[in-house]
């Protein structure tokens, strides 16, 4: 600007002369003012300066504050520090910053037009509506109606404040204006009205230097600060000046977490807050809120560390509360909490009789909330109740009623014209009262019905998707037991999968011998047969193949069972229905051979792991001195050495099988392990061996008599269950595991039935067999299915004993259905009975001829039946 003035003399002496214009016209506008000013100067309701009046006068005179200026008019202000730039550089420069502000809003209004409209906008501003106002702090600003420029019309809402502040004549520009509270309360007043300017082709000189004028604060201004201490997050709420440093804050808290105040960082916003810098500073206004974190410059060597709460709750100073407004709004308010000395009186409460714990009744300082106007006029229950009371009287002339005559007139517009009716007789009354009374029943007994059919189409649905169910069950058993069934051909495991296999080899073999003898005769027979012998000795091989694989998996997990009982703690069930276990020292130390065991067949070992397994070892066995002993510490350094001669471990593995194999020997030992006198076979005791022992003329064996199995109709020992075995599996090649999930099933049945039934429980597989096949034709005998899987032996009569002679073949589902069966006469009709009693003697005949079976029927017979026995009587002979 300065340039442009050197450059041209003859502008600058325009500008000059139209200054001072301008100075004339605001001097004549100032006085104006004035006049309107010292008229309105009285407060209104509020509180606050009249509208469109000056403010109050200082002490020559002067009018300070003026309380309708905005940051477009600057009126009085701004003329004046247009007229005196040169006399307060000071006001010229915060003038120049004004216009900069005002220049920002519209860059393209020129200067007179802008000062004309200022002064057209003062008078209009006497009629802004004091309910749009807002007091912040000291500075009141009007509701922004546009919402688009707050942040512009806060720089003029303060451009205006410093304005209305100075003095407005030019002897004390420049000067610090006499502020009292009542013009803090009263100050200035920005409003919508004045904002508004029409924009013109002139322009106006902005200086960039000028620094804008700060707000008047009252003296006890103050702002909650939330303090936030890094990294444990503990908050600490306390109100703080304005006014007050962040040096000021740095020493409290140094004193308050026992920490040297040069450590403390303060952070606002993620950046850090220099030393001298306040809360003003960091644009924090009266009765705001704020959060500052406090963090460690040295968090290794001096940690932040919460302080330890105080053994009293301390009520904080200032409090935000959240009010809920007239309008459904939420608004905060800072409450100050003023402490008082004075103890609360005591207002009674209550006593809890069981803990003796006593309830105070509150003494509060605030006002209960009121109840908002709802328009209707209330009155309490005494006003608004009338009190009845009755009471016989009798008048003391005679009463007429009142009619029309000649003189009298009574209005007739409130009478009614009585027609009697059509009389109704009581038969009549009853025969509508049936006729109503048949259609209730009627109505009544179609919602019943309806509600029955409902009922029924419930139960239907819920029958039917029963069955699809039922269904769906018994097809996925029957597929999980043909899968089952081919795992076991396929991988064969225990004796019944041998058995099975054998079975199924032998009715292959009868098939394609049966075959081979009716297409085939001479030379071309015999060659058939030899071919088919030739395949039944691959498949025998095949199966012996398996046989070995399935013994080894075998022996080594009796071997682990073995162990695992041995090491298993005493185990006993309490009086309330749990187990109690219990670890000796004889399962202790059966657990730690076990574990030694384990780890000495343990693979993919290290050299350093096994080593350390041998040494176990060594020290384990040398507790004891003997030959078994002495030849296992020998083979333990034999294999030692050769680890360190780095031999390979596959030239190992027939001494770590010697090793294994003694060491399970020394196991099984009572004398070093007391736990297996209870599991071996052989007992210790000699003398025991003579008792329960059989010879078995097949392998010339000794056994206990648990190796013989006895059949129902067998008078002597006969073969041991090894035998037995391999004949079955050389020569018969029977399958009884069908039979012997069906006894199972059985005997579990009985037993539950807890009636004291044995019969069941002496039967064998081959009976049951028998029982099966030759009585019953291997089917159901109401719906013939043949699948032995879904066919089980129930009893006939439920009230007795079952016996071979008191059972039938059924289904799962043809079982159920006769457990529910009371009278089975009239359940199954004659013909059915007749014919199962036909089946129930021909078994009778073949078990009564076996030992234990002819015993049983024969102390069944000797006890009578209740119901059918004869009461009998003495009869005294009389003679005639």
């Amino acid at each position: 600007m300065a340039d442009e003035e050197a450059k041209s003399p003859p502008q600058e002496e325009e500008n000059q002369l139209q200054t001072e214009t301008e100075n004339q016209q605001s001097a004549e506008t100032a006085a104006e003012n004035q006049q309107s000013a010292e008229t309105a100067a009285e407060p209104n309701t509020d509180g606050t300066a009249a509208e469109g009046g000056g403010g109050k006068e200082g002490p020559e005179g002067e009018v300070v504050g003026t309380g309708t200026e905005s940051g477009d008019n600057k009126e009085m202000g701004t003329e004046q520090e247009t007229k005196d730039t040169e006399k307060a550089p000071e006001s010229e420069q915060q003038t120049a910053e004004g216009d900069q502000q005002t220049g920002e809003e519209s860059a393209s209004k020129p200067m007179e037009e802008e000062q004309v409209q200022d002064t057209a906008a003062v008078d209009d501003g006497k009629e802004v509506n004091k309910d749009e106002e807002k007091i912040i702090g000291n500075v009141q600003v009007g509701d922004e109606e546009s919402g688009d420029k707050p942040d512009q019309e806060m720089k003029e809402v303060d451009e205006s404040d410093a304005t209305g502040a100075k003095v407005g004549t030019g002897d004390n520009q420049g000067e610090e204006p006499m502020v009292t509270d009542g013009e803090v309360a009263n100050a200035t007043t920005t409003t919508e009205n004045a904002m508004v300017t029409d924009e013109t082709g002139e322009k106006h000189e902005v200086d960039p230097h000028a620094s804008s004028p700060q707000p008047v604060l009252p003296a006890n201004a103050t702002a909650t600060v939330k303090f936030v201490l890094m990294p444990s997050g503990h908050v600490s709420t306390m109100a703080c000046a304005l006014s007050q440093t962040v040096h000021n804050l740095r020493d409290h808290f140094a004193g308050e977490l026992r920490m040297p105040a040069d450590k403390l960082v303060f952070m606002f916003d993620g950046s850090s807050i220099k030393d001298d810098m306040s809360l003003l500073d960091l644009g924090v206004g009266p009765n705001g809120a704020v959060q500052l974190e406090i963090s460690s410059a040295d968090p290794i060597s001096a940690p932040i560390k919460p302080p330890k709460p105080k053994p009293e709750y301390v009520m904080p100073d200032v409090i935000t509360v959240r009010v809920e407004r007239e309008n459904g709004t939420m608004e905060s308010i800072v409450v100050e909490i003023e402490r008082s000395n004075r103890r609360k009186p005591f207002l009674g409460g209550y006593k809890h009789r069981l803990t003796s714990v006593e309830y105070h009744h509150a003494a509060a300082q605030t006002r209960p909330k009121m109840r908002a106007e709802s328009g209707i006029e209330k009155f309490c229950r005494d006003t608004q109740t009338v009190n009845t009371k009755n009471q016989r009287q009798q008048t003391k002339i005679e009463t007429s009623t009142q009619m029309t005559t000649i003189g009298c007139y009574v209005a007739n517009m409130t009478d009614r014209l009585v027609v009697p009716g059509k009389y109704t007789t009581a038969s009549e009354h009853h025969a509508m009262i049936l006729s109503k009374v048949i259609i209730l029943q009627s109505y009544f007994r179609r919602w019943q019905a309806k509600r029955h059919v409902a009922k029924l189409k419930v139960d239907l649905a819920k029958r039917m998707e029963w069955e699809r169910q039922e269904e769906i069950r018994k097809i996925k058993e029957k597929e999980d037991r043909i899968k089952k069934e081919f795992e076991r051909r396929m991988n064969p495991r225990t004796k019944e999968d041998f058995d099975l296999l054998y079975h199924a080899l032998e009715k292959w073999r009868q098939e394609e011998l049966e075959t081979i003898n009716a297409s085939l005769s001479g030379p071309k027979r015999k060659a058939a047969l030899c071919h088919l012998l030739d395949q039944e000795t691959q498949l025998i091989a095949s199966i012996g193949r398996h046989k070995l694989e399935a013994d080894t998996e075998n022996k080594q997990r009796a071997i682990q069972k073995f162990l695992d009982k041995a090491a298993s703690p005493k185990r006993w069930r309490s009086y309330d229905g749990k187990y109690i276990e219990m670890d000796t020292a004889y399962t202790t130390r059966a657990r730690e051979l076990r574990d030694i065991y384990n780890s000495l067949n343990m693979k993919y070992l290290t050299q350093d792991e096994r080593l350390d397994v041998l040494l176990t070892l060594k020290h384990t066995v040398k507790e004891h001195d003997c030959k078994l002993t002495q030849e296992i510490i020998e083979l333990i350094d034999r294999e030692a050495d050769l680890l360190m001669r780095g031999v390979k471990e596959s030239n190992l593995e027939g001494l770590r099988k010697r090793i294994s194999t003694l060491f399970l020997q020394y196991v099984k030992t009572p004398t070093f392990n007391a736990e297996a006198a209870r599991l071996i076979k052989v007992p210790q005791d000699p003398s025991s061996l003579r008792k329960n022992i059989h010879y078995c003329q097949s392998c010339n064996s000794y056994l206990p008599s648990t190796e013989f199995q006895l059949s129902s109709n067998s008078k002597l020992v006969g073969r041991c269950r090894r035998c037995t075995k391999l004949d079955n599996d050389a020569r018969t090649r029977q399958d009884f595991s069908h039979f012997r999930f069906m006894l199972r099933s059985l005997r579990k049945s009985e037993e539950n039935m807890q009636d004291g039934s044995r019969i069941a429980f002496l039967l064998q597989e081959e009976d049951l067999r028998y029982l099966v096949e030759n009585i019953w034709a291997t089917q159901s005998a109401l719906s013939a299915w043949t699948d032995l899987y879904d066919l089980v032996l129930v009893r006939w009569d439920k009230d007795e004993e079952w016996s071979p002679w008191n059972c039938i073949l059924l289904t799962k589902d043809e079982a159920q259905a006769h457990a529910r069966i009371e009278d089975i006469e009239k359940g199954y009709g004659r013909v059915f009975c007749h014919k199962i009693k036909t089946k129930h003697t021909l078994a009778r005949n073949y078990f009564s001829r076996l030992p234990g079976m002819a015993e049983h029927i024969r102390t069944q017979a000797n006890q009578p039946k209740p119901g059918n026995s004869i009461a009998t009587k003495s009869v005294a002979v009389t003679k005639a």
